[in-house]
């Protein structure tokens, strides 16, 4: 499968990889950042899912 046809999470994911790997970051250090990423991303997915009641 060619990156072209590739869904955008397989894009997303090639870049960042990329990107770390040029800023020559310490892999413990990469985790502990995607770990923050990842939960700010998932509090950010619920909130979409269950927005705020409208209580007007």
């Amino acid at each position: 499968m060619s990156l072209e046809n590739a869904p955008p999470e397989v894009k997303l994911a090639v870049d960042l990889i990329m990107l770390l790997e040029e800023s020559d970051i310490a892999p413990n250090v990469v985790l502990a950042a995607l770990e923050i990423v990842r939960r700010d991303y998932e509090s950010k997915a619920y909130a979409i899912a269950r927005p705020e009641p409208d209580n007007g």
